[in-house]
């Protein structure tokens, strides 16, 4: 395993600053409020930024409102934006009025009109849409490299040079899939498998049996990143919180292989922090 790089220290930083605020929101009144809206298929993550964007307040639940990357519980997707809104402007005793939200790469045209509108119907202006691989960097300020978001739907991959983004890729292979192994293996429903996913305890037992899926998506990223300069690859995503997926993909791909403290909380932080004063038409 390599060891760590000043990009991921400063990411671990905010992660644990953000972690800490979801439990004790920082009350003091800011001059301005940017809110990032994550809204995945495992889990819908609110962050929200000062006007240094420095984190200050936080919430995130479970939910299933997203499949594949796009959005198939509108109604429910809004629902819980909106109680999440609601308790973060209770918690801070103002109004939350900008965010910005992200999408996978690739699906603008299908999946962008949809999340503007779950971020509006939730009670926000909304101020930018980028892609989730693209948002996280706003965290990890990876200069040349490959940032992979591993979602509960679908791997995300942006390649940097110098800094800006040359190739983004998505494919439909995520942590709904290792769950839909768990539950094969162990003939638990996909709900429980889900839950005995998310538990760091089984981790270790998991790893051997998630193998092949996860040289799969490893598979994915060599395939995406051929022909291009990658010295590391960067992962961030709910399903890379699975302890070992970095080295398999590492052992698999061949390249550096490294992973934020807590890669759940890095693209909705990068999301928080892509967040702007003007408001999209």
């Amino acid at each position: 395993m390599p060891k760590e790089n000043s990009n991921l220290t400063n990411c671990n930083k905010i992660v644990e600053q953000f972690e800490k605020v979801i439990k004790h929101p920082i009350k003091k009144q800011a001059k301005c409020y940017y809110t990032g809206v994550d809204v995945g298929t495992a889990c819908i993550v609110l962050a929200v930024f000062n006007e240094d964007y420095q984190p200050i307040a936080g919430a995130y639940r479970y939910a299933d409102v997203v499949k594949d990357g796009m959005v198939v519980d509108y109604i429910g997707a809004i629902r819980i934006v909106r109680e999440l809104k609601e308790q973060l402007e209770s918690e801070l005793d103002t109004e939350l009025l900008l965010a910005a939200v992200a999408i996978p790469p690739g699906t603008d045209e299908l999946d962008s009109g949809a999340l503007k509108n779950v971020v509006q119907g939730a009670g926000f202006e909304l101020t930018n849409i980028l892609d989730e691989p693209t948002a996280a960097n706003q965290i990890l300020n990876i200069e040349n490299g490959a940032v992979v978001d591993i979602g509960g739907g679908t791997t995300g991959i942006s390649i940097l040079k110098d800094g800006k983004v040359v190739k983004v890729v998505d494919e439909a292979t995520g942590g709904t899939h290792l769950s839909l192994v768990i539950s094969g293996a162990y003939g638990l429903p996909y709900e429980e498998a889900e839950l005995y996913k998310r538990n760091p305890k089984n981790h270790k037992e998991l790893l051997p049996v998630l193998t092949p899926v996860i040289e799969k998506v490893a598979s994915i990223i060599k395939r995406s990143i051929e022909g291009y300069e990658v010295d590391e690859i960067y992962l961030v995503g709910g399903t890379c919180c699975l302890d070992g997926i970095e080295k398999v993909i590492q052992k698999s791909v061949g390249i550096p292989t490294l992973k934020a403290k807590n890669p759940m909380f890095v693209t909705p932080l990068g999301i928080a922090r892509s967040c702007k004063d003007t408001i999209l038409d």
